[in-house]
């Protein structure tokens, strides 16, 4: 990876061509061309020509900026972009009320993961799933209620419930294959596609809390308890969610995301025991397979974890939004890239508030290696107006004029 420059010189004044988003907001998302080809299509089986190596003559601008590589702006994305926040998506949501059918059937995940492609057109379009997908692919059974969310009937906390896990069935998840193709084919190289997983720690709450939970005690007890037990457990889910990743590459994804969503609940120096060796190991297997692919980790809530993520080997760290990106770019260094980290609730104030902090965020990661996101999911309630406000600013930003422009506003020595 290419060392970066520092962000030091470029957090302190704007230097972008696009300085009149602070005061012009009234902008709206160009439209796509693009159109769904997704009558009820299917696919063949066999992985697209792409496999693993992602060492492609001209990769999608997010993977250059994954890879620390120039690029003439931040490219951007946004997690949970497409979802419950789209007119769009509730209308379809409607008519298929099940989330699991949503999410596990090829045409409607593929036509959910495109609804903000068509509608905002972000550097990279991510599919429509869930950390818990995978599941019952390795002997997981989990349902999910409106209320309560997803529901673990059968929790593992012994070495009797051990016996009910199995090795990855791939088949099993022949729809996100299929879909991961299609978007691929879609997007036509003007976005990267991007698959995601949860990993081991986070995973292995839902599995032993038997769904979701506030304070984690029943897992954390184990890790006193039941060591041995709960060791198990991620070391098999190391192993699943490694080849999952690598399945989604053969498929077309261009870029993994690995969801820690929960390490952040851990005090440091248990996740260091209990979650970065099992994201260290996955990192290792699909590096030795499938070394060009940038992986990303996001932790919610990582702000004391940060020197710690860098080392799992990951190429881009995610920062949530309450860490400073000119801190994390400090703490971190300049030999990896970052993504983020916009508080979501910028997209509910007003959007010359929003332009600034875009561009402030920008000016401090640096005009290298940089992924634009928010420093968390989009928030149901979110008006569509802001997030295609926020392309629109992302598209608007341009690197090359950036040491011009800060030139330019330095003071000029009279002699």
């Amino acid at each position: 990876m290419s060392s970066f420059a520092s962000p030091a010189s470029v957090c302190t004044s704007l230097g972008w061509k696009s300085s009149s988003f602070l005061v012009h907001s009234g902008l709206k998302s160009s439209n796509s061309s693009i159109k769904l080809l997704v009558s009820r299509r299917r696919v063949s089986d066999k992985p697209i020509s792409v496999t693993c190596s992602s060492s492609l003559s001209d990769p999608p601008l997010l993977v250059k900026a994954a890879r620390g590589d120039p690029v003439s702006r931040p490219p951007a994305w946004m997690m949970r972009q497409a979802g419950r926040y789209m007119a769009v998506y509730r209308k379809l949501a409607e008519k298929y009320p099940s989330f699991r059918e949503r999410s596990e059937t090829t045409d409607l995940i593929v036509e959910i993961s495109l609804q903000p492609w068509e509608a905002f057109h972000p550097d990279g379009v991510i599919i429509f799933s869930d950390i818990l997908t995978p599941l019952p692919a390795f002997g997981v059974p989990f349902d999910i209620e409106d209320v309560r969310g997803p529901i673990i009937h059968s929790p593992i906390r012994s070495e009797e419930g051990l016996k009910a896990l199995h090795p990855l069935d791939l088949e099993k998840l022949n729809f996100v294959g299929e879909s991961l193709k299609l978007l691929r084919k879609e997007v036509e190289g003007s976005a990267a596609v991007l698959g995601f997983v949860g990993a081991p720690w986070t995973i292995a709450t839902y599995i032993v809390e038997g769904g979701t939970t506030r304070t984690y005690t029943t897992i954390k007890r184990m890790c006193h308890t039941a060591p041995h037990v709960l060791k198990t457990l991620l070391s098999h889910l190391t192993q699943a969610i490694s080849e999952y990743i690598v399945f989604q590459i053969e498929h077309g994804a261009h870029c993994i995301q690995i969801f820690d969503s929960w390490g952040g609940q851990l005090p440091p120096d248990m996740w260091e025991s209990w979650s970065k060796p099992y994201i260290q190991k996955i990192v290792s297997t699909v590096r030795s397979k499938c070394p060009e692919t940038p992986l990303v980790l996001y932790i919610n809530g990582n702000g004391g974890l940060l020197e710690r993520m860098k080392g799992t080997g990951v190429d881009v760290i995610g920062l949530d939004w309450t860490v400073d990106m000119a801190d994390g770019r400090k703490r971190l260094g300049t030999d990896i890239s970052v993504q983020g980290n916009v508080d979501p609730a910028y997209l509910f104030s007003t959007l010359p508030a929003l332009s600034e902090e875009i561009q402030r965020v920008v000016r401090c990661a640096g005009p290298r290696g940089h992924i634009l996101n928010l420093g968390h999911g989009v928030l149901v309630g979110t008006p569509e107006e802001a997030v295609a406000h926020f392309f629109d600013v992302a598209r608007s930003l341009n690197f090359d004029t950036l040491s011009q422009d800060l030139a330019a506003q330095e003071p000029k020595l009279v002699a």
